[in-house]
């Protein structure tokens, strides 16, 4: 099916979901459609039962895409029964120590401190380190064997702040609303800007090095 028949069939009861949307839950990886050798996109009926599955556990329980994606994992493929319970809980949140961030993300204690100094890793206020600050770590320890250093990442923290401001105009209207299926709603609408943008750059910077790349 085209993503367009996909839309059809999932309209009826989820008729607030978008191709955009579909397109993000790809992104993500929840859902991944073959590709004709023209580009355009071919969904099957486990794509669609992933979907279902997706779409139900965000409306029902307000899970993240990350524990969706987590629970999926563990179904096996052919995921064709919808009907399956979706979990009603979440994974526990990632809280790790300073000894356990610089084990898991491969870092120095004397990058992890230039991080912290550039303001790209953060401690929480309650103390330690969540997924994201992993995630960033991990990310600096292996730019650091392309020599690229802390300092060169400085950037990234600019540019994520302008983000955080675009972004919040278009979702704090959303948190403002009562019950958590908005809130859930405001999380979904920062992740897909996210990867929108994340799809820009990386576009942008393959453009300028093409010439480099011979491509």
């Amino acid at each position: 099916m085209s993503i367009g028949e996909v839309l059809a069939q999932l309209r009826a009861d989820f008729p607030d979901v978008t191709i955009s949307k579909l397109r993000f839950l790809e992104t993500e990886g929840l859902v991944e459609p073959r590709r004709t050798p023209a580009g355009y996109r071919k969904y099957t009926w486990t794509d669609i039962s992933r979907l279902r599955y997706v779409l139900t556990a965000q409306r029902d329980q307000y899970l993240p895409l990350r524990v969706i994606r987590e629970h999926l994992a563990t179904m096996g493929e052919p995921l064709t029964d919808v009907s399956q319970s979706v979990p009603t809980e979440a994974a526990p949140e990632v809280r790790l120590n300073r000894e356990e961030l610089l084990d898991k993300a491969g870092l120095t204690e004397a990058t992890l401190r230039a991080l912290e100094e550039h303001g790209l890793v953060k401690g929480r206020p309650g103390g330690g380190f969540d997924a994201d600050a992993l995630e960033v770590a991990t990310a600096a320890a292996r730019l650091g064997e392309f020599g690229i250093e802390p300092r060169h990442l400085r950037a990234y923290r600019g540019a994520a702040d302008r983000e955080i401001g675009l972004f919040s105009q278009l979702v704090t209207p959303m948190t403002r609303q009562n019950g958590p299926a908005a809130r859930a709603r405001a999380a979904d609408t920062v992740h897909e800007l996210a990867a929108l943008t994340q799809r820009v750059h990386a576009a942008l910077v393959r453009a300028g090095l093409r010439e480099i790349l011979g491509k």
